[in-house]
């Protein structure tokens, strides 16, 4: 589907099952509904239990319009099984080359996602580290979690934008709650500075490194396809909960989960044929079984995110 359509045909607000034109909302019938909503300039995660309390500290929350919805969109989960472009980004040659070079040829992907911050309206993100399983391990370094792409449809400001604090990636678990309350309270940590992008932009975050985001009071919309790739080392036989249980990250999860990238590449490739196409090593001999087509759109990427590698 084209981007265009994705917002319009979304729930028209929080769990709803039919769009704004009463038409059945796009990822009704998926395992997971894939849009996310939130109240306008919330912090709908922050000092809660929510993503394994990697968000201690909730944010300010401005008070939002007199006219504002009860819900907006915040987040689109799985965004590879409903857009396509989404798909075709993941398989970019020279991003994946990137991911080789860093995390080895053997690299594996865990979640993607698309970010929305509506104008006027977007919650914030409290502080956070994306890692949350791996920080006791007898081998743990500065990459042990991974890192993120950030690619920027409508640009990145201070005031919609992801806030860093360079280095902490390199600096273990923080205890971010004593870090605002060292602050006197305030959620404008000292050091911290903004990813500022244009449309186009792709940034890399390393997924230890301490972020998080305002409120968006802007008039400026921003929407991130943040999509990233492990270690193999740091996934093979993980034990990470999921919900009410406990998974172990096993060679046949990860070999499912990688198929995602084959599909990329090659529906990027037939979108882009003339373009120098990226070899992924794990998957060298299985193009066949991997072609982008609808047999594999309901077999493979359907319901993918059944099996994501997150850590």
């Amino acid at each position: 589907m084209r981007n265009s359509q994705i917002c319009k045909r979304a729930p028209h607000t929080k769990d709803a099952v039919v769009d704004s034109m009463g038409r059945k909302a796009l990822g009704a019938d998926l395992a997971r509904q894939p849009f996310r909503f939130v109240k306008p300039l919330s912090d709908p995660v922050g000092g809660t239990s929510s993503n394994n309390g990697r968000h201690p500290a909730r944010m300010t929350e401005p008070e939002p319009p007199a006219d504002a919805p009860d819900y907006v969109v915040s987040n689109i989960a799985a965004p590879l099984q409903i857009m396509d472009s989404c798909l075709r980004l993941y398989g970019h040659p020279q991003l994946l080359s990137v991911a080789e070079e860093i995390n080895g040829p053997d690299f594996t992907p865990f979640t993607e996602s698309v970010i929305v911050k509506q104008p006027g309206l977007g919650a914030s993100v409290a502080w956070h580290q994306d890692g949350t399983t791996q920080w006791d391990r007898s081998d743990w370094d500065e990459g042990t979690h991974g890192f993120n792409f950030m690619a920027q449809l409508f640009g990145s400001t201070a005031a919609n934008g992801v806030w860093v604090v360079p280095g902490s990636h390199k600096q273990g678990k923080l205890d971010i709650k004593a870090m605002i309350a060292d602050n006197g309270g305030s959620d404008r940590l000292p050091g911290a500075v903004p990813m500022v992008c244009e449309p186009g932009d792709v940034v890399m975050s390393n997924r230890q490194a301490l972020h998080g985001s305002f409120a968006n009071t802007s008039p400026d919309k921003r929407v991130t396809v943040n999509f990233g790739f492990h270690r193999r080392s740091s996934v093979l036989n993980a034990l990470v909960r999921r919900g009410d249980e406990e998974v172990i990250y096993d060679e046949a999860r990860i070999y499912e989960r990688s198929r995602l990238i084959a599909l990329g590449i090659d529906a990027r490739q037939q979108r882009f044929p003339d373009e120098s196409r990226y070899v992924y090593q794990p998957l060298i001999g299985e193009e066949d079984v991997n072609r982008w087509n609808e047999d594999t759109r309901e077999s493979v990427l359907k319901n993918y995110n059944q099996r994501d590698l997150g850590l």
